[in-house]
């Protein structure tokens, strides 16, 4: 099992730091991972990601994974590679990256929003399948593909998730959440995204105890 895949059991959900800063990045990972969270992206949107990066990596990369996302090139993987992350993560199907990821032996999570993206995607080594924007979908045509797509494959919807959709969208095959301005927004603070983080934490825990991971 993958360092990626055995944390996002630990704890399926996946802090998306839109917009943070080097100079604050350090101490809102800490009380993410505090709360319990194992796995932290660092949207290439974001300024200066990569040093954002480089830095996560370097202080929790032992106990958590350390990724990027709004991955759109080739080349993007290898500078996340260079500077110490380990996780892809794509807002769309691109089977290049999946490959150039795998070829470095980070994790890939691919975007997609239909069936055939699906499909495409799990062939090139997709690690889990990010559905997205949640928002576009629906918890009924999520149910709907998960009885045709590899069960062992996570699905993560991304895009508009937060405490209230969460047993929701994990009764319908739902098997992580990627979570972003419910988590953290430019300049929030530690202390806010660290009590953010606890009550969904508490949330998932709760979820799994009642309708456990397969």
């Amino acid at each position: 099992m993958s360092p990626f895949i055995a944390h996002l059991k630990g704890m399926p959900l996946i802090a998306i730091l839109r917009g943070v800063t080097p100079a604050e990045g350090e101490n809102i990972a800490a009380a993410l991972i505090e709360a319990g969270f194992l796995i932290i992206e660092v949207p290439l949107n974001s300024p200066s990601p990569f040093a954002t990066i480089e830095l996560l990596a370097k202080r929790f990369g032992r106990n958590a994974v350390i990724g990027a996302g709004t991955v759109l090139e080739a080349g993007d993987v290898e500078r996340l590679h260079d500077v110490g992350g380990s996780l892809v993560v794509m807002p769309h199907a691109d089977p290049a990256i999946v490959a150039r990821a795998k070829s470095l032996g980070l994790a890939c999570v691919p975007g997609f929003a239909t069936p055939t993206e699906a499909f495409r995607m799990i062939a090139a080594g997709g690690d889990a399948l990010k559905l997205f924007p949640a928002e576009a979908a629906s918890p009924l045509a999520l149910k709907s593909m998960r009885a045709v797509l590899p069960p062992e494959v996570p699905i993560l919807p991304v895009g508009g998730i937060g405490l209230q959709s969460f047993e929701t969208w994990w009764k319908a095959g739902a098997r992580g959440f990627g979570i972003g301005s419910a988590l953290y927004r430019t300049g929030d603070s530690p202390a806010v995204v660290g009590e953010r983080a606890r009550a969904q934490v508490a949330a998932m825990r709760a979820l799994i105890a009642v309708e456990p991971l397969r």
